[in-house]
């Protein structure tokens, strides 16, 4: 009864939280028409839009990310991170599954599932794999208004990952490459001849669909680092990361090119419970550059609002298509319910239209915490012994603490110390016996 009770409740806060924010958004159809048009004239209109295939590439699963305004690339510290910087799995502290559901534009609707994880005894080392799936109705009708015919127009993807954290250690995070192997497939339904002036009652084509259904190899390569900058606070987490990603690099797909882009981002924390990100996208036509659409960028923010409630929102600024995205989560033991809201000016505002709901199970952290904790404890010992005059006995907890941590600098800088120190006293022994 307490855990339903606490569940009840939180997810009472979820959708209250969320309910403010949106009330603040609830301008009316002029107002909406102002700002769009506003944005417009200001930032223009990007001729090349819409020349790449595949949508699914494009659009967000949900999850932390999707709230923050997809500025997701130098936070990358959920599942999420798969979409947006494929060097993220080294650098999660726990493995974890995530299963989302986004309601998109219309009836569009993008499923999506994510597994990470780390290995104790590999803690470079990252791995991922997810599956993604886009689809809609597709309805055809004749000039009657008869059904010609339909199906679902669907896109999948599917992504395995890999990184791994080289020069990590107790003062430095290290810098993570990694890279998403993906491949997509995209199925169009069989389409009817209604079009024809000789037949307006329409015959289904055989194999209308499949001469545009194709499929396409790419790959995405990413690069993450994480340091201490301005930190006003005590804490073992880095409170600034940096990262640089190329996305989505692989031929064209019949012809049309993959939406091809290098994203360069930062994220900082000013302070414990806030998260500031910044992303600035290039897209790149590999087909034709001339092409490629204009520049674009993201800001997002997240807040911790307590141990079991965050917020998050955020903007992702595209020409001809700003969006706004306000989103929660609440965490209950191991299990974290995210929503968010998006809003962009091709689309109005529509409450239920535009939810994207996420799942993300916490399956520890292979034992990573428990094997900290020892560290930390066997050279607490050492640094005893080493302060009281014991020098060997410090020494043997430093060597045993490096044994199952090698990249523990603390110990490593006082074992030298301490070897240091016994070599000058080996020299004064070997000049006092040569006086004598």
């Amino acid at each position: 009864m307490k855990i339903k009770f606490r569940l009840s409740h939180t997810l009472f806060f979820l959708l209250f939280s969320l309910s403010g924010i949106l009330y603040a958004f609830d301008f009316d159809a002029d107002a909406y028409g102002d700002i769009s048009d506003y944005l417009d004239d200001v930032y223009g209109i990007d001729d090349n839009a819409g020349l790449t295939s595949f949508p699914v590439l494009n659009v967000p699963m949900g999850g932390r990310a999707e709230g923050m305004g997809t500025a997701f690339t130098a936070v990358a510290d959920d599942v999420s991170f798969i979409e947006y910087n494929p060097a993220g799995s080294s650098m999660l502290d726990f493995s974890e599954l995530g299963i989302f559901h986004n309601n998109w534009i219309a009836d569009t609707k993008v499923e999506g599932a994510v597994f990470t994880t780390r290995f104790k005894n590999l803690q470079n080392l990252g791995l991922a794999g997810a599956g993604k799936w886009l689809y809609l109705p597709f309805t055809e009708y004749n000039i009657y208004g008869d059904r010609a015919s339909k199906g679902y127009y669907s896109e999948a993807e599917a992504i395995l990952n890999a990184s791994y954290s080289f020069l990590s250690g107790y003062y430095f995070s290290g810098i993570s490459v990694g890279m998403n192997l993906k491949g997509a497939f995209r199925f169009v339904p069989d389409y009817s001849d209604a079009n024809n002036t000789d037949n307006y009652q329409g015959q289904l084509i055989e194999g209308s669909g499949q001469s545009q259904s194709t499929g396409m190899a790419m790959a995405d390569i990413g690069i993450l680092t994480r340091f201490d900058f301005l930190k006003p606070y005590y804490s073992r987490d880095r409170n600034m990361s940096a990262a640089l990603v190329f996305k989505n690099l692989g031929p064209p797909a019949m012809d049309d090119p993959l939406p091809t882009a290098v994203t360069a981002a930062l994220a900082y924390k000013p302070m414990r419970p806030l998260l500031i990100s910044m992303d600035f996208s290039v897209p790149f036509n590999l087909m034709n550059p001339e092409l490629s659409e204009k520049p674009y960028g993201a800001i997002g923010f997240a807040v911790n609002a307590t141990n079991f409630l965050s917020m998050r929102a955020g903007l992702l600024a595209k020409t001809g298509n700003f969006r706004v995205t306000v989103g929660s989560a609440v965490t209950i033991d191991r299990i974290s319910l995210d929503l968010n809201y998006s809003m962009d000016l091709l689309t109005q505002l529509q409450p239920m239209n535009r939810i994207s709901l996420g799942v993300r199970l916490n399956l520890g952290d292979q034992g990573r915490k428990e094997l900290g904790r020892q560290v930390d404890e066997i050279y607490l010992s050492g640094l005893e012994a080493y302060a009281s005059g014991n020098a060997e006995e410090a020494r043997r907890s430093l060597e045993a603490a490096l044994k199952l941590n090698p990249q523990y600098d603390p110990a490593r800088e006082l074992l030298q110390s301490i070897n240091a120190a016994q070599a000058v006293q080996n020299q004064m022994d070997e000049l006092q016996r040569l006086n004598f």
